[in-house]
């Protein structure tokens, strides 16, 4: 990945020094005012950024199958750690099974509050 961030740019670089030396000899439009450094800059970025997808090609994907195979081995992590945390929360369910539990309160209405057999409610 680093390396196709460097060749992308020396691309840009070698873009900027051709567009430089083409605007100061008169061959290249100059910006408007004190713009000239601006419009450099944007005509090296439009002409580099095709010359990078076509020379870059290769290198392109190779930067892409690192960062699948790194997703990838992430995903594997997290989904590793979340069966191990499965199995952790099974064990602590068994374990809270095995105990006596606790009898239920009764419900919030007494004997007195509930309706008689019979009675609608």
């Amino acid at each position: 990945m680093l390396r196709y961030t460097l060749m992308r740019l020396g691309i840009f670089v070698g873009c900027l020094v051709v567009v430089w030396g083409l605007v100061y000899s008169g061959l290249a439009p100059r910006g408007l005012g004190r713009s000239n450094g601006l419009w450099i800059v944007l005509l090296a970025l439009v002409i580099s950024a095709p010359i990078s997808f076509v020379a870059l090609r290769k290198e392109r994907d190779r930067a892409s199958e690192q960062i699948v195979r790194r997703v990838d081995r992430v995903k594997a992590n997290l989904e590793a750690n979340r069966k191990a945390e499965d199995g952790a929360d099974e064990a602590a369910r068994a374990q809270g099974a095995e105990q006596k539990p606790e009898p239920v309160q009764g419900s919030a209405q007494g004997p007195a509050q509930r309706p008689a057999q019979g009675q609608a409610s």
